[in-house]
C-alpha cells in the first residue's frame, strides 16, 4: 500500500509547488509472499513419487541352462517393439527358418482383436478373472489392502502364469516401451522382464517385412 506525504519540512516559497514524498508499504506483499510458500510446501509434501515395479533379467551365472529355461513355452511370450509404433510377438520358442512365427499387434484396446491388450488379456485370462474377483472383495471392504496387495502378488506371480519378454528395437520410442509396461499391469501381468535384441530376433522382424506376411493377433489358436 502507498502513501503520499505532502507536509513536513519548511514552508515552500510562495507560487512554488510542495515536494511530494511517497512511501510504499511491502507488509501486504510479504503476507503474500508467506502464503505462497506456505502453500507450495504443503503442495510439495503432498505429493508421492510413483514408480512402476520392472522385473530385469537376471545376470546370476551360476544357474544352469536348465534353470533358466524353465519356463514352459505355452506360458512364454515375446514382444518385439520395432518402429513406426510397430509391435510383433512369438509364442514360446522363436523359429527363426519361417518369418510367419512372428505375429503383427497393435496398441489398441481390447475391442481391437489384434491388440497386444486383447492377446494378454486372452492368454492370461484366468489371472485376470481372480485379480477382479480381488478388486471386488476390496471394494466390498471384505479384505484388507494389505491383504488384497498380498492376495495379488500371488496372483500376478504364478507358476502357471504367462511371462513376457520385450524386446525394444533401436528404433522404437520410449513411448512404445511405456505402452508395453501399462499392459502389463492392465493384463495383470506380474511376471516380465525386458532384454536386449538378438540377431534372431531381427532376423525374424526384417524377414516379416520384406515378405509383406500379415499375420495377426486374432490368429492364435
Amino acid at each position: 500500500m502507498a502513501e503520499v506525504n505532502t507536509g513536513g519540512g519548511e514552508k515552500g516559497k510562495k507560487g512554488k509547488p510542495h515536494k511530494k514524498e511517497t512511501r510504499v508499504d511491502f507488509t501486504p506483499m510479504v503476507d503474500m509472499n508467506m502464503l505462497l510458500i506456505t502453500f507450495f510446501m504443503l503442495c510439495t509434501s503432498m505429493a508421492k513419487p510413483q514408480t512402476m515395479e520392472i522385473v530385469m533379467p537376471t545376470n546370476d551365472d551360476n544357474l544352469t541352462e536348465q534353470e533358466k529355461n524353465k519356463v514352459k513355452d505355452t506360458n512364454a511370450i515375446t514382444i518385439i517393439l520395432g518402429e513406426n509404433d510397430k509391435v510383433y510377438y512369438f509364442l514360446g520358442k522363436p523359429n527363426y527358418s519361417d518369418p510367419n512365427s512372428l505375429k503383427v499387434a497393435t496398441y489398441g484396446g481390447a475391442d481391437d482383436k489384434n491388440s497386444l491388450r486383447s492377446l494378454l488379456l486372452e492368454r492370461n485370462r484366468v489371472g485376470v478373472k481372480q485379480v477382479h474377483e480381488l478388486k471386488l472383495l476390496k471394494y466390498k471392504k471384505k479384505i484388507s489392502e494389505e491383504d488384497f496387495t498380498k492376495q495379488q502378488a500371488e496372483i500376478k506371480n504364478s507358476k502357471d502364469g504367462q511371462v513376457v519378454i520385450i524386446k525394444p528395437t533401436d528404433k522404437s520410442t520410449y513411448m512404445n516401451l511405456i505402452d508395453a509396461l501399462d499392459e502389463m499391469q492392465i493384463c495383470s501381468i506380474g511376471k516380465y522382464a525386458i532384454v536386449d535384441m538378438e540377431a534372431g530376433d531381427k532376423l525374424l522382424v526384417k524377414n516379416l517385412e520384406q515378405s509383406g506376411a500379415s499375420a495377426k493377433a486374432s490368429d492364435i489358436k
